[in-house]
């Protein structure tokens, strides 16, 4: 069959406001399957150029695939726009097959295949395995009751077939590399990058995390034939920067180490960032000098919170003792450290933003990115604050750059002005400049440099935004209210 992969255009402040972009992971992991399986397979990244929907559709006009299959990363906030999608490419197309899936599709299937008959299938959970069983049977007309993992319309009745199995050796599919060829994807100051997957799942129950419920367990890959793939990318696409969109790639210390020892013997110069948590960072004090001479210049650690009340009701399972000591440990090898807080846990009052502040600066990282609470509905998290009311309407902004939940004791003028007053103090602190300036390794200088050019467009883009752009909510409406 002819098909088309379309990476839909995301207007996140991630997706625009950065020249770089990086490669869809997910559509490249099931365009390997369909091209070994004898498909015609082509990658629309639409992302990428940030193209206009009028133009996506005249493309696959022009390609004219007998199926079309659309995903992205950020699938909560992606979602109206894929079915925007779907639905100018059935008024020119009403034939055509449209198969979607991600995180969200997988959790809300039957409100989409309710709400917009022009998606036809959704994939439910990984799809390597099920779109290559999907695809034969729409190829050869088999009834899509056959097919695990799946949810569709029949008949103004909607389906879902039985789950499929998680894949349990991520060696069995490869990623479809060769998409690279089409796009200069790049990161860490405009150098030739991609994302990939050493492991997937987490095996910590954070209750606003969907991860482990998504993944449902942690596997990883063959640590030798991983390296050697990453060795592979930098000789023959001439890759220089390797992002891990892993959950939590170390949490089997024998099985990482394996890996970065793998990596070091390929003596490839490749330049690697990740997240991982504080406590396993910690853990490996001992082999954090691997982590450098694989490759390793940043690591992102979920610092959250500061509160041990509040991280204990996340069942976040980290302290700060843990999350400074981890800072610190990754600053003598060498590693720039970023931490993410996020904000709207609690209703929080002006000494909870003020703790929150004087934390940060005992921990001290190199780099922060605060966050915003979002309150997915597949989440145990969500059962805790379905009653809340929301100040966000546009879904396409629930992509943890926006305040979503309303707080009791704050407006989110405030909300919003607190945040930005702790990025600007945080990274324009003294120690922080002496280090842009003055850090001793050249490369990471580069990168905080990298990394403050950007911030500073952010942080002016979501000032404007929300002084000219920000629509306010005319009715209060709560969470559980909104997803249903």
């Amino acid at each position: 069959m002819k098909i088309l992969l379309i990476n839909p255009p995301h207007q996140a402040i991630g997706s625009r406001i950065p020249k770089e972009h990086l490669p869809p992971l997910g559509l490249l992991s099931i365009g390997g399957p369909l091209i070994d399986a004898g498909h015609d397979v082509k990658l629309l990244d639409a992302d990428y150029s940030n193209l206009e929907l009028e133009k996506i559709v005249s493309q696959v006009i022009e390609y004219l695939p007998d199926a079309v299959l659309m995903g992205h990363s950020g699938s909560s906030s992606v979602q109206p726009v894929i079915s925007k999608i779907a639905n100018l490419i059935k008024l020119e197309l009403p034939k055509m097959k449209i198969i979607i899936g991600g995180v969200y599709p997988t959790f809300h299937w039957e409100n989409i295949l309710n709400k917009n008959t022009n998606v036809d299938i959704i994939v439910c959970g990984e799809a390597e395995g099920i779109i290559t069983k999907l695809i034969f049977a729409i190829e050869n007309n088999i009834s899509l009751t056959e097919v695990n993992g799946i949810a569709f319309n029949k008949n103004n009745k909607v389906i879902k077939t039985k789950p499929a199995k998680i894949i349990e050796n991520l060696d069995k599919y490869r990623v479809a590399w060769e998409f690279l060829d089409n796009n200069y994807y790049s990161y860490w100051s405009d150098r030739k990058a991609v994302v990939v997957q050493f492991s997937r799942g987490c095996p910590f129950p954070c209750s606003y995390c969907g991860q482990s419920i998504f993944w449902q367990k942690w596997r990883h890959r063959n640590p030798i034939k991983f390296a050697k793939e990453l060795s592979m990318l930098y000789h023959k696409y001439g890759v220089e920067v390797i992002n891990f969109a892993d959950e939590n790639p170390t949490s089997n210390k024998k099985v990482w180490k394996q890996f970065l020892t793998a990596l070091i013997a390929e003596n490839v110069p490749l330049i690697l960032v990740g997240s991982c948590r504080a406590d396993n960072i910690a853990r490996d004090h001992d082999i954090l000098h691997l982590y450098k001479k694989a490759g390793f210049e940043r690591l992102l650690l979920g610092i959250e919170n500061y509160d041990e009340v509040v991280l204990k009701q996340i069942k976040k399972s980290s302290t700060k003792i843990t999350d400074k000591i981890a800072i610190e440990l990754l600053r003598k090898h060498n590693i720039l450290s970023m931490a993410t807080y996020v904000v709207g846990f609690t209703d929080e009052k002006l000494k909870n933003y003020f703790n929150s502040l004087k934390q940060l600066l005992i921990y001290d990282p190199d780099q922060i990115q605060l966050l915003y609470v979002t309150p997915h509905k597949w989440t145990p998290y969500f059962n805790s604050i379905k009653d809340k009311t929301i100040v966000e309407p546009n879904q396409e902004k629930w992509d943890y750059k926006h305040q979503v939940l309303s707080t009791k004791y704050l407006k989110p003028w405030i909300v919003f002005l607190l945040v930005k007053l702790i990025e600007v103090i945080m990274q324009i602190r003294p120690i922080a400049l002496k280090r842009l300036l003055f850090h001793n390794d050249k490369s990471l200088r580069r990168a905080m440099r990298w990394y403050y050019k950007i911030g500073r467009k952010v942080w002016i883009n979501e000032l404007f935004s929300f002084i000219f752009k920000r629509k306010k909510m005319k009715t209060k409406v709560t969470v559980n209210n909104f997803w249903n």
